[in-house]
């Protein structure tokens, strides 16, 4: 999986059409596909999870979770509409 950081790995997983209209890096691999890539997901560093509103992600890492033995998961609450509203008062100062 590429987009490994020293520390952890963000992990998209919207679709790629909604990657293409705004993204904050890491690796895409969308909510279905995801259970036919689950080797490429790291159990060794910590993986951040988003989605556009938090329910994909949550649902994600929920079922990484439960079912797969996952304990490295976390999730960027809110996803990429969270992260904007947050952004956009700082760039406005800037």
């Amino acid at each position: 999986m590429q987009a490994r950081g020293d520390h952890f790995l963000i992990l998209d997983v919207r679709e790629p059409y909604e990657v293409e209209e705004c993204s904050i890096g890491g690796t895409c691999l969308p909510m279905g596909d995801l259970l036919d890539h689950l080797d490429e997901i790291p159990r060794d560093l910590p993986v951040v999870v988003h989605c556009h509103s938090g329910r994909r992600s949550s649902a994600v890492v929920d079922t990484l979770s439960t079912r797969y033995g996952f304990n490295n998961l976390m999730q960027l609450t809110g996803g990429i509409l969270a992260y904007e509203a947050e952004a956009k008062p700082a760039m406005n100062r800037a």
